[in-house]
């Protein structure tokens, strides 16, 4: 269940946050918003897979899909952070 996920993140990972319900993100179920995150064709700019439940994409102020970011690639990576730096600079 949608409790039983959180209590699990909660406890495993330190989460805090308000998580999304359980959707499908690859297949032939792909819920809309994975099937245009991770499709070249409808975001025009990223090609990715979902290899695991961290999954990162960095959004533009324009609303189009810059980067996927590896699950296991921290948020707090230097390289990370600069690509986040950039597009909070972008107008």
């Amino acid at each position: 269940t949608e409790e039983e996920i959180m209590a699990f993140c909660e406890k495993n990972y330190g989460v805090t946050f308000p998580m999304f319900s359980k959707i499908e993100v690859k297949g032939k179920d792909i819920h809309p918003l994975y099937d245009f995150l991770t499709h070249k064709e409808k975001n025009g700019n990223v090609d990715s897979d979902v290899s695991w439940n961290f999954q990162k994409f960095l959004i533009g102020k324009d609303g189009t899909v810059r980067e996927s970011i590896s699950p296991r690639q921290s948020v707090l990576d230097p390289d990370i952070r600069k690509m986040i730096d950039a597009l909070r600079a972008e107008g």
